[in-house]
């Protein structure tokens, strides 16, 4: 098992270190294409705002869900609950809104100072 494992890896090594040079830019070629840093940064910046909301929102279902299953269980401490709830409500919101805030970044600025 080990030494199969070894030999997918050392293949794997191999392909990469074989396609390598497919992938190599002269210097020259990467000057002229300045505005693909641009073009490039705001699609990162949008994927990046779509996963952090993405990921935010399932943070936040799952965090009511066990609030309200919480509460359902323990009404007595339903204060306690509805507060640490949202105090961490309000925490996984403001990590999509700093992923809103580096993305306009991204957008409105000119990324490397160019």
């Amino acid at each position: 098992m080990m030494k199969r494992f070894a030999l997918v890896m050392l293949l794997c090594v191999v392909a990469l270190g074989a396609a390598s040079p497919l992938y190599a830019q002269e210097a020259a070629g990467a000057a002229s294409k300045s505005g693909d840093v641009a073009q490039w940064s705001i699609i990162t910046a949008g994927f990046a705002l779509a996963i952090a909301a993405a990921f935010g929102a399932l943070g936040q279902g799952k965090s009511i869900s066990a609030a309200v299953e919480a509460i359902a269980r323990n009404p007595a401490a339903s204060g306690d609950i509805r507060g640490n709830l949202i105090l961490g409500l309000v925490l996984i919101e403001s990590l999509v809104i700093y992923v809103l805030l580096i993305s306009l970044i991204l957008f409105f600025l000119k990324p490397f100072g160019g």
